[in-house]
């Protein structure tokens, strides 16, 4: 009985470990949104500091091409808004992770308090 158990302690770790793997992963995504987001705050009060006749121009490989100003400013206004509903994506995941990781803890617990309690058991029949 105790293997048993014991073998499905380790299927419960290993998804404990893969959730928080999960966790990570998406944390280092969300950190590269931000820096994203925060290149791309600059960026647009650099542009709202200019009016309609300055030029602007935009890297395309490794030329730059002359781009409207109004359409630079809703290239990064749309960007920004595309950046923060992947930031709300990726903390709605990881909130999701983070209540399977713990309802994973609880199991695994319980899981370690039966295998010891029929370790104990073992031994005193021995």
């Amino acid at each position: 009985m105790a293997e048993a158990l014991q073998k499905k302690l380790q299927g419960e770790l290993e998804k404990y470990q893969q959730l928080q793997k999960d966790i990570s992963k998406c944390m280092t995504a969300r950190q590269k949104l931000e820096a994203q987001m925060t290149e791309n705050n600059v960026v647009k009060e650099e542009l709202d500091l200019l009016d309609s006749s300055n030029t602007v121009y935009k890297l395309i490989g490794p030329v730059l091409v002359k781009q409207d100003t109004d359409e630079a400013k809703a290239t990064v206004a749309k960007r920004l808004d595309y950046i923060a509903g992947e930031i709300k994506r990726y903390e709605g995941q990881m909130q999701d992770y983070e209540k399977k990781s713990d309802q994973q803890r609880e199991t695994l617990a319980r899981l370690q308090q039966e295998f010891q309690k029929a370790q104990a058991k073992g031994a005193v029949k021995a």
